[in-house]
């Protein structure tokens, strides 16, 4: 595997702490790895609430990354509860096809822990 990817885990697996924040919220479950197109990593976790406005790990990650003033992607890591890599879910994906509509060909995203894919390929038929 790519040490790119190796060290996006690790990053993602850093973050991970699934823990009770309230009585009404949870987060760390789910953790993601994002990384720049000027390399950096950029790592969130999600955010349940009861009120369902919540945040994805995903979406956390990218607006972490856009507050510190990028706004490319070059690849994505979502780190389940079980320690599997997962897909982002619908809502992640429209935010990355929105964030970079030319470029989602080459927003790579990793799968099952070895497989890699792209934006565009997991998102085929965006509705713009």
């Amino acid at each position: 595997m790519d040490p790119v990817w190796e060290e996006m885990r690790r990053a993602a697996a850093a973050v991970r702490q699934d823990r009770k924040i309230s009585s009404h919220i949870e987060a760390g479950g789910v953790a993601a790895a994002v990384q720049s197109a000027s390399g950096r990593i950029y790592t969130g976790v999600c955010v349940d609430a009861c009120c369902s406005l919540g945040i994805c790990a995903e979406r956390n990650a990218i607006f972490r990354m856009i507050t510190c003033g990028e706004s490319a992607v070059r690849r994505v890591l979502v780190l389940m509860p079980d320690g599997t890599c997962g897909v982002p879910c619908g809502a992640c994906r429209e935010l990355l096809v929105q964030l970079m509509p030319e470029g989602c060909g080459q927003i790579e995203i990793l799968l099952d822990g070895q497989r890699v894919v792209t934006l565009e390929e997991l998102t085929p038929m965006w509705w713009i």
